[in-house]
């Protein structure tokens, strides 16, 4: 009997029940038709890791993906592009679980074996960089996210664009860690910019417009609490 299967690596970004309701089916009927070591029941069980993600379940995500990744090593091989797709899952699940530490290596660990098997411009190498800058951020790295942020951005516009969605995200990236480094003049205007081109190029009702109009507000209102309370003294 032919059955065909569509997959696709995903790394997030899809919510809601329905979601999460046909990934777990998919995963019962891969895992039936094929095995458990199928490299498609791998990829739905990745998938269904993301939608645990995505529904805020993260202790069932991160011991999933954990799984995925000893699997897809053992099956795939440490070098096979989708073995790195679930080096950086786990690494944001890390993250999203406050395990810095192990974010930060697993990202380190991700970026130096997307760098020498796909090469330093690849897109999966563009954004494993984007993720190590935010873990070196949120470890209090600053000065490391500094630089690998600015890298980014320069490759980014360099190969995409100054106005690609990537471009875009790199560019707010960056001005969070002008932010945490204090340096507010420059995150403010890098946001400013950046609000501007996703208001154009989005819509202004966009999350990713959103994200970057409300991070511009705190950082106006810190700056005026800040002015304030220089005033009283």
């Amino acid at each position: 009997m032919a059955v065909a299967l569509l997959l696709s690596e995903e790394c997030g970004g899809r919510v809601g029940r329905v979601a999460l309701d046909h990934d777990q089916a998919f995963v019962h009927y891969t895992t039936t038709l094929l095995g458990t070591d199928h490299p498609h029941t791998l990829t739905a069980r990745n998938n269904l890791a993301n939608s645990y993600r995505d529904a805020a379940r993260t202790a069932e995500a991160t011991a999933l993906q954990e799984r995925v990744l000893t699997d897809r090593e053992r099956i795939l091989g440490p070098n096979h592009p989708h073995t790195l797709t679930a080096h950086g899952n786990l690494a944001a699940l890390y993250r999203d679980t406050g395990r810095t530490t192990e974010a930060t290596a697993l990202g380190e660990q991700t970026l130096t074996d997307t760098e020498r098997i796909l090469g330093p411009d690849h897109p999966d190498t563009l954004s494993a960089r984007s993720n190590l800058a935010s873990y070196y951020r949120d470890a209090g790295r600053i000065e490391e996210a500094l630089e690998l942020g600015e890298r980014v951005l320069t490759d980014r516009e360099r190969i995409l664009g100054t106005d690609h969605p990537h471009t875009l995200t790199a560019r707010n990236n960056l001005a969070t860690s002008y932010w945490s480094a204090g340096r507010i003049e420059e995150a403010t205007a890098l946001l400013e910019r950046v609000l501007t081109h996703r208001e154009g190029i989005l819509g202004p009702n966009h999350p990713h417009t959103l994200t970057t109009r409300g991070e511009l507000a705190r950082i106006q209102a810190e700056v005026s609490a800040a002015g304030s309370a220089d005033e009283a003294e």
